[in-house]
C-alpha cells in the first residue's frame, strides 16, 4: 500500500506540473463551482456525488453532475462542501458541455468543524480543457485525507 501511495504522489506531482504549464499557455474562460455531497471516508477511499455550475461572461450557466472519487488515506465524516476551479482553454471559444470528461490528480483536506483542502486535477474533454490545478475546498465535518483523486463530469 505504501508503494501505491508513493507512486500516486509522484504521478500527481508530474500531472500538476504539466497542468501548470498547460494553464500558462491557455486563457481563462470561466469558473467551475461544485457542491459535494456529504459522506464518509472509508480509510482507503471515498466516492461522493457532485453538482457543478460552469459560469462565464456572456453565456448561460452550464450544469454538470458527476462524482469525485478518492483513493488513499481518507478518514472521517463530512457534511458536504464546495470546490471552485478556474477553467482554462486554448481559446475563449469553448463549445457547450466542453467540461465533460475525467480529471485526475491529488487532494489533501482536513477539517475539525470547518475545514479546507486543495485539489490538483487536470484532464477533461479531449484534454482540451484544464481546470486550474489548484482549487480550494470548503468542508464541514471531522476528517483528514491525502488521496489520489478522480473527478468525472457529465
Amino acid at each position: 500500500m505504501k508503494k501505491l501511495l508513493a507512486a500516486a504522489a509522484v504521478a500527481a506531482t508530474a500531472l500538476t506540473m504539466s497542468g501548470v504549464a498547460q494553464a500558462d499557455s491557455q486563457v481563462q474562460v470561466g469558473v467551475l463551482t461544485c457542491d459535494v455531497d456529504a459522506g464518509v471516508g472509508y480509510i482507503f477511499g471515498s466516492s461522493k456525488d457532485v453538482d457543478c455550475k460552469f459560469t462565464r461572461k456572456g453565456y448561460k450557466t452550464e450544469h454538470y453532475s458527476g462524482s469525485i472519487d478518492k483513493l488513499g488515506i481518507d478518514l472521517g465524516i463530512t457534511g458536504g462542501g464546495k470546490i471552485a476551479w478556474l477553467v482554462f482553454a486554448a481559446t475563449k471559444d469553448v463549445p457547450k458541455k466542453a467540461l465533460r470528461g475525467t480529471y485526475v490528480g491529488a487532494s489533501a483536506e482536513a477539517s475539525l468543524g470547518l475545514g479546507l483542502g486543495g485539489n490538483w486535477l487536470i484532464g477533461g474533454s479531449n484534454e482540451s480543457i484544464a481546470l486550474q490545478p489548484w482549487s480550494i475546498t470548503g468542508t464541514i465535518g471531522v476528517n483528514w485525507s491525502w488521496t489520489w483523486t478522480k473527478l468525472d463530469l457529465n
